[in-house]
Parts: structure tokens; C-alpha cells; sequence
């Protein structure tokens, strides 16, 4: 589920930004099947990925630990 909510997240950011998909993989350089996969809610994204594409669409990555009940 989370993967399916990163990746609504950066459609709708990059929809925001007006930024057509093939640009912002050029621009975060990562592979365009990559960024479809990621907004698609499929694939495994590295933190790599996700950090390049968070740095070109202006967007901070945070780690939430949840504790256990």
C-alpha cells in the first residue's frame, strides 16, 4: 500500500509542476519505465531513486518509525 501512495504522490506532484513523465526521468535521470512503474504503484523504487526524484520536484524524503503497541 505504501508504494501505491508514493506513487500517487509524485504523479500528482509532477501534475502540479507541469512536467511531462519522459522530462522528469530525464531530468532525475532515472528510466522512464522506472518512473511509469513508480506511478503506477509497482516495482521496488531504491532510495536513490527516490531521493533524485524528490530533489528535481522540490520534495523532502522523511523516515516515520512507528512503535509497536
Amino acid at each position: 500500500m505504501l508504494i501505491k501512495n508514493l506513487g500517487e504522490t509524485i504523479k500528482n506532484r509532477r501534475k502540479e509542476l507541469n512536467i511531462i513523465q519522459p522530462h522528469l526521468a530525464e531530468l532525475a535521470k532515472i528510466s522512464i519505465n522506472t518512473l511509469y512503474k513508480l506511478e503506477r504503484g509497482q516495482g521496488n523504487p531504491s532510495l536513490d531513486v527516490l531521493n533524485k526524484l524528490a530533489e528535481v520536484l522540490g520534495m523532502e524524503l522523511t523516515l516515520e518509525v512507528k512503535k509497536k503497541p
